[in-house]
């Protein structure tokens, strides 16, 4: 069963010649934004596909395009020389606006001799930390003089958005020169307290990690860097949290421990004891994140799972014992750290998701329960849980696992 038919349940057909047509790709584009979809999909053979609160639609009245109309509509968005390198490497990102509309991320590709499009669309207004819904030690992180600062999260989850969110509040409180590298570039900053210099991978320079060496050129007191996917970009990006800058990057891990385990073990093992070493020093914070659909059924809210870097965790780091971050997260309170576990709880009792849906989501559903704050009566929303009746019905903290 294809992608048509799972979505229908119907049988589904090629399409014949008389049924295939050519279309505007700023139809869809416009189409997208009106019901505000997160993606759209536009494959040979198929009506386009909306990705709307996380759930794949077919476009409705749009009947299924052929490879010509495909190509016709990438050929509209593209330059020339986009369309060059695209046909040389089979492959290309670039970004593309609508004016008063949105911007568009847009990913291009050859499936089975036929061009295909993914497009992820960026909202030209910038949302804030209180918009998303994030937690507030996020301001807190932005703020931080030097260190590295990381976003985690599967793909689509809405790391960039955060990122953005936490630029832009630098942007507004800080008198700082923040530069971007970024493939391609999605949210447009203005300059207001800050300077903010967007570079784009392929347009503005040849490579990430070329881009973070010249950077360090460049007086930054900022470096952004859109996702650390390699060893290159992972090890300048560590080097210069360490000595002075504030770094604020993407990584896809699903937690807090996933993402320290990658950097660790991107690099050979006879390098990991000094990675180790500088994470340590360097790391300020992890935010990973994940979209729930809301328990109303409209739009989706995000869960976050939030590591300050405090001296028992840089011992964790620093000493290889990573395995013990997650019970200390369990069992610690301070400093904004919180599991998913307990942001997912919050999200339940302030009526935003249903339990179903937070026990399906998390990994530990054994875990689930009130955030430690709330044993003393200090959560920011729901009722007020009193320890005994929590130790009652959780009796086990696994308090003996975190050894410091």
């Amino acid at each position: 069963m294809d992608e048509r038919e799972c979505l229908t349940g119907q049988e589904w057909e090629s399409p014949s010649a008389d049924q295939v047509m050519q279309i505007d790709v700023r139809h869809l584009l416009h189409l997208m934004a009106g019901r505000e979809a997160s993606d759209l999909h536009i494959r040979a053979g198929s009506s386009p596909i909306l990705r709307v609160d996380g759930t794949l639609v077919p476009a409705a009245d749009v009947p299924p395009l052929s490879p010509e109309a495909i190509r016709n509509a990438f050929e509209q968005i593209t330059t020339e020389e986009q369309r060059r390198a695209f046909y040389a490497n089979r492959e290309l990102d670039f970004s593309y606006s609508v004016h008063r509309l949105a911007r568009f991320r847009v990913n291009a590709f050859f499936q089975r001799g036929t061009v295909g499009l993914a497009v992820r669309r960026v909202p030209i207004h910038i949302p804030s930390i209180e918009e998303l819904g994030l937690p507030q030690v996020c301001k807190t992180l932005a703020l931080n003089a030097k260190g590295l600062v990381l976003v985690t999260g599967p793909g689509g989850c809405g790391k960039s958005t955060t990122l953005a969110a936490m630029i832009d509040y630098i942007n507004c409180h800080q008198t700082r020169n923040i530069i971007t590298i970024e493939n391609p570039i999605e949210f447009l900053h203005r300059n207001r307290c800050s300077v903010v210099a967007p570079r784009e991978l392929g347009d503005d320079t040849l490579s990430a990690a070329a881009a973070l060496r010249q950077a360090l050129r460049q007086d930054p007191d900022v470096i952004v860097v859109s996702e650390m996917s390699d060893l290159d970009t992972v090890a300048t990006l560590i080097s210069a949290a360490e000595n002075g800058h504030l770094v604020l990057g993407t990584l896809r891990a699903n937690d807090v421990t996933q993402a320290v385990e990658r950097i660790v073990d991107a690099f050979p093992p006879s390098q990991q004891g000094r990675i180790r070493l500088q994470l340590s020093t360097a790391l300020q914070g992890i935010i990973a994140q994940m979209l729930l659909p809301r328990a109303e059924g409209q739009g989706r809210v995000v869960a976050c799972e939030v590591m300050t870097a405090s001296d028992e965790v840089r011992a964790f780091i620093r000493e290889g014992r990573i395995y013990h971050l997650h019970s200390f997260m369990q069992t610690c309170g301070e400093r904004g750290i919180q599991t998913f576990e307990s942001s997912l709880w919050e999200l339940v009792v302030s009526g935003q998701i249903s339990g179903e849906e937070a026990l399906i989501r998390s990994s530990r559903p054994d875990e689930f329960r009130p955030p430690p704050t709330s044993y003393l009566g200090t959560a920011a929303s729901g009722p007020q849980w009193r320890r005994e009746d929590c130790m009652m019905r959780y009796p086990s903290t696994r308090e003996e696992e975190v050894t410091i």
